[in-house]
């Protein structure tokens, strides 16, 4: 695992380029504290900040073929690499390294773009060609692994992180409005726009090229589903259930299994859920020693699932470690958070998840196995059986009882299981009969979030060219209006939550904060795949969420875990910003001095959401949403915009430079090369 960083420059000179990259890499030395590297030619510069896992004393990047006609830098895991190795040797490819970095930037040199359909893992890399002179960019099917870049003039820059980019001071750090109503809408940007001006990302399962100062995006992956017909049919038979048991079993366990590899120790978080639970009790077989667990528990008990993971972990004989976060803390480090997030927030729940990294990184561990995406896959969410709750109800709309069956969702909002059930069903009516519009399973969410919008500034508003939903149009895959029901609301789920805040913000960043790779089972290409591909009455079997994964876990779990309703991760806001003492930076951004300075928000409608808050009031979840919303953008455009305060250059002596052929020095020879400490 690593950051990387780089400049490609057609028609310039990369002479100067070498402190550029330095500059550059500082800004990431936290992805990847134990070594440094950099390529240098005349066009490009290829920058790495390496986290060890692989090969530890021979995986030093950059890295080139044996011509050294390519280089790579790359940052991820490709999980498949001893299978391509042993491919590529009978091919005739020699290696010099045990790296899969080196596995897959021969898999480029023998297949071009194509080699990332046998890839199974979790990367960015960029790859440069001294023959044409072009770069390859590319990035893995769901996004875990981050990638931004912009275009000056005809350079191309690009990075890890969105302040790597801004490091190389081409262009300023400059909040995009529009992105901004997008995140306030849909919690995260949509790909490929970041938070800031000019700074795209390369989207998930796309590759970028550029050559002679031309730049090329193409998609190589979506997650598909299959297609009904109108009467929702499927147009071939369904799988019997116990066969698609035995191969959930085959796949997830294999998927955990090489998840394992690593020339360094493995943990696992264990949340007290299923997901996270089914993955440590995979992984506990293949164990040799004794498995390490890692959970966070809230000192407040409306969010704490401490004792689930107590059970668990006795269950399974683990030694587990606990990150005790109370709201104090949330506060505390919340800057931090939005440092690394490098977007706003609709939620603290990243925070929790960058003390739990900061555990695991003290406990001497850099890999984690985790459990996202088994939410998204399995249709776990309250939001799929509200959908199917919405289009129950819609064949008899004015059926009193029907509507009570949201009684029975989101049980972990408090209050709204016990609301007035006229109240409840005047909520969930909006739109419900309204059954072939795209967003039918996400209009209540999106609709509920955009009533956030209401403390942006007139100038945000002004600068958010298409409103709502409508801005998703574009995305939507081009067979979206063949799939059922379930299948559509999986992929916006997967598409905007998961691709773009889960595996970012509270994924990607917070581990990567604190020097810590987390590794996804579910996220196997092989599993989302075949997951995409069962019936829905497999995965949402009337209302009970992820029926075949429960099924799975009866095998693995005991049953107070496998029978156990899905309970949402959620963290405290209105405490954790809103207690004794209160942070000293909140008071102050949400000044009306400082909402003016930014210009995002409206300071009259700010100040009665404080004015509530300090009335002894509790806000209601969308108002919570809001006050995170608005404190995260703040933050952010004072660390962004007000005060960017990048470190220090990577110093002389602690990096690896490498010069091509083109370049105008003299060739250094890889053993120059210093291993680095972090510091």
């Amino acid at each position: 695992m690593c950051g990387i960083a780089g400049l490609y420059d057609p028609v310039g000179d990369a002479a100067g380029a070498e402190r550029l990259m330095r500059r550059m890499l500082a800004t990431i030395r936290h992805r990847g504290p134990d070594e440094f590297g950099i390529y240098l030619d005349r066009h490009v510069a290829l920058g790495s900040a390496r986290l060890s896992i692989i090969d530890l004393g021979g995986g030093q990047q950059p890295i080139s073929n044996e011509d050294e006609s390519l280089w790579i830098v790359f940052n991820g895991e490709i999980f498949n690499y001893l299978e391509l190795r042993a491919e590529l040797e009978a091919l005739g490819h020699r290696f010099t390294t045990e790296s899969d970095t080196e596995v897959l930037l021969h898999m480029y040199e023998e297949r071009g773009a194509e080699c990332l359909e046998r890839l199974n893992g979790q990367f960015a890399f960029a790859v440069w060609d001294a023959r044409d002179e072009s770069l390859f960019l590319a990035r893995d099917r769901l996004g875990v692994r981050p990638l931004f870049y912009a275009a000056h003039g005809k350079q191309l820059i690009f990075g890890s992180e969105i302040k790597t980019v801004l490091a190389s001071r081409q262009l300023g750090g400059e909040i995009d409005p529009a992105v901004l109503d997008q995140v306030f809408s849909f919690w995260a940007p949509l790909s490929p726009q970041t938070m800031f001006r000019g700074v795209l990302e390369v989207p998930p399962g796309h590759y970028l090229v550029a050559r002679n100062g031309e730049v090329t995006l193409e998609n190589y992956w979506r997650i598909d589903f299959p297609s009904v017909d109108p009467e929702g049919r499927r147009p071939r038979p369904e799988a019997e259930e116990e066969q698609c048991l035995e191969e959930l079993s085959a796949l997830l366990t294999d998927a955990v299994d090489i998840r394992l590899r690593a020339d360094v120790p493995v943990g696992a978080y264990l949340s007290g859920g299923l997901d996270s639970s089914l993955t440590a009790a995979i992984a506990r077989q293949f164990k040799g020693d004794r498995l390490h667990t890692f959970s966070i528990a809230f000192t407040d008990e409306n969010y704490d699932e401490s004792d689930f993971q107590t059970r668990m972990a006795r269950f399974l004989g683990t030694d587990h470690r606990v990150a005790r976060v109370t709201h104090a803390d949330i506060g505390r480090v919340f800057p931090e958070v939005v440092w690394h997030t490098e977007t706003p927030v609709m939620r603290t729940a990243p925070a929790p998840m960058y003390l739990l990294s900061k555990l695991v990184r003290d406990s001497g561990f850099k890999v984690v196995l985790t459990g996202e995406g088994a939410d998204e896959l399995f249709a776990g969410y309250d939001i799929f059986k509200e959908t199917k709750v919405r289009r129950f109800w819609a064949r008899q709309p004015d059926s009193t009882r029907r509507p009570l069956l949201f009684r029975r969702l989101y049980s972990d909002i408090p209050g709204l299981s016990a609301a007035n059930p006229a109240l409840l069903a005047a909520f969930f009516r909006a739109g419900l009969t309204d059954l072939d519009v795209f967003d039918y399973s996400h209009a209540v969410r999106w609709r509920n979030n955009r009533r956030t919008r209401r403390f942006l500034s007139d100038r945000v508003l002004a600068e958010s060219p298409i409103a709502g939903s409508q801005s998703i149009l574009s995305r939507l895959h081009p067979r979206f209006a063949e799939w059922d029901y379930l299948a559509r609301a999986q992929f916006l789920e997967t598409e905007i939550f998961l691709s773009q805040y889960l595996l970012s913000s509270q994924g990607d960043r917070m581990a990567m904060a604190n020097s810590v790779e987390g590794r996804f089972p579910f996220l196997d290409r092989r599993v989302v795949e075949f997951c995409s591909g069962l019936p829905a009455r497999l995965k949402l079997c009337g209302l009970t969420e992820k029926y075949l994964l429960r099924r799975l876990g009866e095998r693995w779990l005991p049953a107070e875990i496998w029978r156990r309703p899905k309970r949402p991760y959620r963290s405290p806001i209105q405490r954790s910003f809103f207690t004794k003492p209160t942070p000293d930076y909140v008071a102050e951004l949400l000044s009306a001095r400082s909402l003016n300075a930014s210009g995002l928000f409206k300071p009259g409608a700010v100040d009665q959401l404080v004015r509530k808050i300090q009335q002894g009031n509790s806000l209601g979840e969308t108002d919570e949403m809001a006050l995170v919303g608005i404190i995260s953008t703040q933050i952010l455009h004072h660390q962004f915009v007000d005060n960017l305060n990048l470190p220090s250059p990577i110093a002389d002596g602690r990096i690896k430079v490498c010069m091509g052929a083109g370049a105008p020095f003299p060739k250094v020879q890889h053993d120059v090369y210093q291993t680095c400490t972090h510091h």
